[in-house]
């Protein structure tokens, strides 16, 4: 019996923290600017492995969803540069992550409560809804301007939730979108103030909550919908490295 909250990945180190309202699960993240290091992605999936845990043990499939959010001013701002650069498997981790997350087995709404950069950009593309904060804060792929380039399943899926127009906007130009130029652009569904940000998440999460009760189908269908991304990700970067 899983006893919430959830610190992770340990309460001695806590990154984030998994709590539950009823048929939600509400991901907080709160390490300083929640950069991607080897250790955060895992306590990523060690939330999701949690979550599907609860939804495989009942008896009946149920309402459910998961909502993320950051702190402060900052959703995610993207990978540990230098903890990536020390680490030539961290980008699988990474990369595992995001598909994970992107065929998960409830619906999932990123409560963008900040700037959601690079990695945190495609963190939340691989949710399935996005809500954003509209007084401050940009959703950007700066990879141009570090420079940096992108693997297959990273560039396959900002294509795939993107229009050819946004994706280059995106990718080329490293555009930093307003919320309401993300709104206007599809990347988001929602924007609001940003005491709103997470009230609306739930409000969304709780409105598709009750497609879970597909049970797996729901997460099966992800799959198809996103084959070729997931067939992406699933590459291993250490294969690519000396070409990127």
């Amino acid at each position: 019996m899983v006893q919430f909250p959830v610190a992770l990945p340990s309460k001695e180190v806590h990154y984030m923290t998994l709590d539950q309202e009823g048929p939600l699960f509400i991901l907080y993240l709160h390490n300083k600017d929640n950069r991607f290091t080897t250790e955060f992605c895992q306590s990523i999936i060690k939330a999701l492995t949690i979550i599907e845990g609860i939804f495989f043990e009942a008896e009946n499939p149920v309402d459910m969803a998961l909502v993320t959010v950051g702190q402060d001013r900052i959703y995610s701002n993207g990978l540990d540069l230098a903890h990536a650069l020390a680490n030539p498997l961290f980008i699988d981790t990474f990369m595992l992550m995001l598909r994970r997350m992107l065929t998960f087995c409830i619906p999932t709404v990123a409560a963008i409560n900040g700037h959601a950069f690079a990695g945190g950009c495609m963190l939340s593309l691989a949710h399935d809804y996005r809500v954003m904060r509209s007084d401050k804060g940009f959703i950007c792929m700066n990879e141009v301007d570090l420079p940096s380039a992108l693997a297959p399943g990273m560039a396959a899926l900002c294509r795939d939730k993107s229009t050819p127009v946004t994706f280059r906007k995106m990718i080329l130009q490293g555009h930093r979108f307003t919320a309401q130029e993300a709104l206007d652009h599809g990347l988001v569904d929602v924007v609001c103030p940003e005491k709103e940000v997470l009230p609306k998440a739930k409000e969304l999460a709780l409105k598709w909550a009750p497609k879970a009760k597909a049970g797996i189908v729901y997460k099966q269908l992800k799959e198809e919908m996103y084959t070729d991304i997931v067939r992406h990700l699933a590459v291993p970067f250490n294969r690519l490295a000396s070409r990127l």
